[in-house]
Parts: structure tokens; sequence; C-alpha cells
């Protein structure tokens, strides 16, 4: 099983001793075709010097940015997201103005939209009714290029809201119920369905037709496959029988430094096979 699995790497977390704009051309170095970023600078709305740099960074490199995070606010300080957060709309709209502007230049596929942690002063309620309409916008703008946007559940952050498969599925239900938008998917990270107490057989079982991603590390730990106890092999060869056949995201915090955590793979695997 594997045969023809395309694997990238998300340059947000792994080749972290380097400088962001200098990680796209470590990837195609360890032998990898194509990448994906979490939201890559530090505010909503960057300069358009800015944007172009990044463009430049993985145009140079001769890798594809296969995906990106629109803007989720501070993500070190616990922020998770925009899209349910009153009065940060403007930004979460700018961002996907932007990521599209990427994406145009750069083939992009699938964009995460993060969903945002709870909030004291405000009900469920009005942030989940917020969440659908920034969602609905999303997939729209996404839609006139032919991307698709992802939704995806979280662990480690108490206030976030998407947990499990089945949340990001019902969150996605409605907005298409709503709006008709047909490009909302699931973003399947093994590692965070497992911890917050997914059995991912079932997660594959029940909802393979809506993966629109899919992202890897081993639990406990969050490191490389073979440091916990995830059997990360079964699992992504019950997707791809399942139907699944996008790319599989690297997307692990190395547990010594990313070269040495890229062992794992035999360099002949990781380039794109593209079936």
């Amino acid at each position: 099983m594997g045969h023809g699995r395309r694997y990238l790497v998300n340059c947000s977390i792994l080749f972290a001793e380097l400088p962001l704009l200098e990680r796209p051309e470590a990837a195609k170095a360890a032998g990898f075709d194509a990448v994906e970023f979490w939201w890559p600078f530090p505010a909503a709305a960057p300069g358009d010097a800015e944007v172009d740099e990044f463009v430049a960074a993985v145009k140079d490199a001769g890798v594809q940015l296969v995906g990106l995070n629109f803007a989720a606010g501070d993500m070190p300080g616990g922020d998770r997201g925009l899209l349910s957060w009153p009065g940060r709309g403007a930004e979460f709209r700018d961002s996907v103005a932007i990521a599209v502007g990427i994406a145009d230049q750069l083939g992009t596929e699938a964009f995460n939209a993060l969903y945002g942690n709870r909030l004291d002063e405000v009900s469920a309620d009005e942030q989940d009714d917020l969440a659908a309409a920034n969602l609905a916008f999303a997939a729209e703008a996404a839609g006139r290029m032919g991307a698709v946007v992802l939704l995806e559940p979280v662990s480690g952050s108490p206030s976030y809201p998407l947990l499990c498969a089945a949340d990001a599925v019902a969150a996605i239900e409605r907005v298409q119920r709503a709006s008709g938008a047909s490009n909302l998917r699931l973003l399947a990270d093994l590692y965070h369905l497992s911890v917050n107490g997914d059995d991912l057989g079932e997660v594959v079982a029940q909802h393979a037709d809506r993966v629109g991603h899919v992202q890897i590390a081993d639990a406990p730990g969050r490191h490389e496959p073979g440091t916990g106890e995830l059997d990360l092999e079964r699992h992504l060869g019950a997707l791809e029988q399942a139907g699944y056949a996008g790319w599989v995201g690297l997307e692990y915090t190395p547990s010594t430094n990313t070269e040495e955590s890229l062992r794992w793979l035999p360099r002949e695997r990781r380039a794109a096979r593209q079936s």
C-alpha cells in the first residue's frame, strides 16, 4: 500500500530551522515537489511586496503550493481562526482575497479555513451563524478558480469547537444547505482526530467521500511517523481504498531536526507521483 501516494511538506512547521522564505527550496532539495503553508504573513492583509516575495520563493524553488491557510489570528498566542469571530470578518475576507490571488499564480488547490475559538461574550449560535456566512463567502471565492475550502478539527485548543470529523461535516452540510456550495471538504488531520478521540477507521468508513486533504503526525507527541502509536500506514491505506487520491501533508514537529525527521520516508517516495 502507498504506491503512488503523494506527500507534501507543511513548511510552517517543518524546516522551521530556516527563514520562512527559504523553506520551499529546502523542501525541494529534500526531494519533495509540493508544499503547504499556514498563513505565511504576520498580518491578515500584507503589502504587495510581502506577497510577491512569498510567491517568488515558491516559484523559484520549483515546488507547487498545494495548500494555504487563510489568516487565523495570532496562532502562537492561541488564536485558531477567524471564521466565527465577530469583528474580524473584514480581516478574514481580506485574507481570502490575498490567498486567492496567490493561488492564481501558484495553482493552489485547497484553502484551510480555521473555525475560531469559542468566545465567552458571544453566543455559540451567533458564532456559528457568522462562520457559516464566512465559509460560504470563502467557498465562492475559491470555487471561481476550481479550488476547495477545508474545515479542520483541531486538538490542543480547549475553546476550539470542531473536535471530531462529524463536527466539521455538520458545519459543512449547514453551509451546503444554505448556499449550495459544493466545494467544502473535511481536512482529515489524523493526529488531531486521534487525539480528540475519533476512531480513525470510523472516520474513513463514514466520511471518506468528504475528505479534501489529509495531514499526518504520530500520536502522542505530534512528531514524525514512527515516534508514537498511530498505525498511519494502515489508515492512509484505508483512505486510499475508499477513494482518496489527494495529497498527504506532513504536518508534524520534528523530534530532532527536519532532515533527520524525514528518514522514515525514503527519498524515492518523496516526489509527487501523479496517477
